[in-house]
């Protein structure tokens, strides 16, 4: 009667959205002060005063056709060439506004990038801990997901397994720097040898393989410089959310870039159209690509983030715990006190502290803290994470 696996996906909500509701239920018994809720990366950063003055402006002053009505399919042509002129000058490429397909969002940025490219028969490689929807997404289009093992000492690449997974079928990796949720940025040693890696393998193999580089959490990085990935390898699709580096999550604005020196720009430009119709993109809310482009090349203020990773990261190390240190994104990831990361983060419900399993993210026996969150909620679980630790050492 209907598709038993839109209905599974449909109907089994995600640990993260589990955690979140079960969260809110216990607010409501307890208060919403006696609740540390690290499950759900809302971003808390308020929205920067230069997006709502943007906003304001473009709906007092433009023609309501030209803020609320169509575009043509891969966005406004002026927009387009806006960004592609904002990216130049941070990273020295030569984008003009034809690399740019502006989407709703990096996860439609994402699921048309896999369209794009998968064929049957295809698989896409990613390195553990991931973000647990490429999976989904992946199998939407008919292709297959293929997990890399975490490397936990420092969360970059394990190259070793890597290559015992990549194969012909192998169509493209999927890299998220600054990762979600590990916080590490790939460094740009370990960007230039996967770059090597799959040239080697694309001759080897007699067919391109692609890298999709989902960077919704480029712009929050701890004194870092995060390589820019088409820089070292041609063949890269980037995919680009502002819902993080503008806190716009609900608003569903980002785009795709393809660059020029990927093989056969037209072709792959052409199924990136393609894939975004039939995935039924008309195009992407027209009030919101003209409010990026006025906001192109400004920044927001991540100094909270930063001080919440190093409270929450200090205070996690006093309590015994053992954690890599997050060097972008919003999250912690610390090794959990007992191999059942599950278990773990079940126990750590008696202290109201809502974590999320590492296995999610293909990592078990770890565990999710997203410190988007008031400075001072992080502040008032520190010691509810020590009395959670001293339970393991009783």
């Amino acid at each position: 009667m209907v598709s038993e696996k839109m209905y599974e996906l449909g109907t089994k909500k995600s640990t993260i959205r589990t955690i979140f509701e079960f969260g809110r239920k216990r607010a409501a018994e307890v208060g919403e002060e006696n609740i540390f809720d690290f499950s759900l990366g809302n971003p808390n950063v308020p929205t920067p005063e230069f997006v709502k003055n943007a906003a304001i402006e473009i709906l007092q002053t433009f023609e309501p056709s030209a803020v609320h009505g169509y575009t043509v399919a891969p966005g406004n042509p002026k927009v387009r060439e806006t960004l592609a002129e904002s990216v130049n000058n941070r990273f020295g490429t030569n984008f003009t506004g034809k690399n740019f397909f502006i989407t709703a969002g990096a996860a439609a940025a994402i699921t048309i990038s896999f369209k794009a490219l998968a064929e049957n028969g295809d698989e896409f490689i990613t390195f553990a801990p991931y973000f647990p929807e490429y999976k989904c997404f992946v199998e939407s289009v008919g292709a297959e997901l293929k997990v890399v093992p975490a490397q936990p000492k420092d969360w970059q690449i394990n190259f070793e397994e890597f290559e015992k997974i990549i194969s012909p079928k192998t169509k493209a990796v999927i890299i998220n720097s600054p990762n979600n949720p590990s916080g590490a940025v790939y460094s740009e040693e370990t960007i230039k040898k996967l770059a090597d890696i799959l040239t080697d393998k694309s001759k080897k193999f007699g067919h391109e393989i692609f890298i999709i580089s989902d960077e919704p959490y480029r712009e929050i990085a701890y004194n870092i410089e995060v390589p820019y990935v088409p820089k070292f390898y041609k063949n890269t699709l980037v995919c680009y959310s502002y819902s993080k580096s503008f806190s716009l999550p609900g608003e569903r604005i980002g785009y795709i870039i393809v660059p020029n020196e990927i093989c056969d720009f037209e072709k792959i430009f052409g199924a990136v159209a393609g894939a975004a119709r039939v995935l039924t993109h008309v195009n992407a809310p027209s009030l919101w690509q003209l409010v990026i482009a006025k906001c192109a090349g400004k920044s927001s203020d991540i100094s909270i983030y930063e001080q919440n990773a190093k409270l929450l990261y200090n205070g996690l190390i006093d309590a015994g715990f053992e954690c890599v240190k997050p060097q972008g994104a919003f999250y912690l990831f610390p090794k959990a006190l007992e191999e059942d990361d599950y278990a773990f983060c079940e126990r750590a419900k008696k202290f109201d502290l809502l974590l999320v399993p590492g296995a999610d993210f293909g990592a078990p026996g770890y565990f999710r803290a997203a410190y988007c969150i008031k400075t001072e909620t992080i502040e008032k679980s520190l010691p509810l994470f020590k009395k959670l630790a001293e339970e393991y050492q009783k």
